[in-house]
């Protein structure tokens, strides 16, 4: 029996995949989480055999979550389900420590193909995900992208969704000075002069499109 742990905000979202879930032998949700701060207190307390988790989420979005728990747990599975279908976001949430990445668009038996996959400690992808990411290795500008840290990608979400660096550090639960270094690093790696231009490069490469989150609010917790 694989125990699951269900990640998304939306509620009715939680309750279609959890009745398609228990139709299958061998899967079980054994708990669910609307945000991060929820989702890493679940995952500690009944320490799923596999995560499923969206990226948007209130707050800090999955890719945070998912480097906390791969922090806890190095060899924790998770898989990200997700309605973007954006290759640099897919390529980010596997460097976070994914093993696997499906887009919501696809057909419910890709979804379980990946289950299956991902607890047997194999990569996966949808097909959609697949085919955009090979195309993608021909952008120079994505290919820069890609350069990020999961921590410095999560942090110019942030920049361009117009956070200072104050309150970056308390929704990241790190130092202003942190925020400081990775905003000078990510301009450097970017190519970019300046805050106006990393706006606009982060526009063109759909930054702001990739996460579409609520507003910002307290991280959850280390430990």
């Amino acid at each position: 029996m694989i125990s699951i742990l269900l990640v998304d905000d939306h509620a009715i979202v939680r309750e279609g995949y959890r009745a398609l879930l228990a139709k299958q032998p061998g899967l079980q949700v054994i708990a669910e989480a609307g945000d991060g701060s929820q989702a890493y207190q679940q995952f500690k307390e009944r320490q799923p055999d596999l995560t499923i988790t969206d990226i948007s989420l209130p707050g800090s979005s999955g890719l945070e979550l998912i480097a906390r728990i791969k922090q806890r747990q190095a060899d924790a599975k998770i898989l990200v389900f997700s309605m973007h279908q954006n290759p640099g976001f897919a390529g980010q949430a596997l460097r976070a420590g994914a093993l696997g990445y499906v887009t919501k668009s696809s057909p419910p038996e890709e979804l379980l193909r990946a289950i299956q996959e991902v607890h047997a400690g194999r990569h996966v992808l949808s097909a959609d995900i697949a085919q955009a990411l090979a195309l993608e290795k021909l952008g120079g500008k994505r290919i820069a992208l890609e350069t990020l840290t999961v921590r410095e990608f999560e942090i110019l979400r942030l920049l361009v969704d117009g956070c200072g660096n104050d309150d970056i550090a308390r929704i990241l639960n790190i130092s202003p000075k942190t925020v400081g270094n990775c905003h000078y690093l990510i301009k450097r790696k970017l190519g970019v002069a300046s805050d106006i231009e990393l706006t606009r490069l982060a526009i063109k490469l759909n930054v702001l499109d990739l996460l579409e989150l609520s507003a910002p609010v307290d991280s959850f917790p280390p430990g």
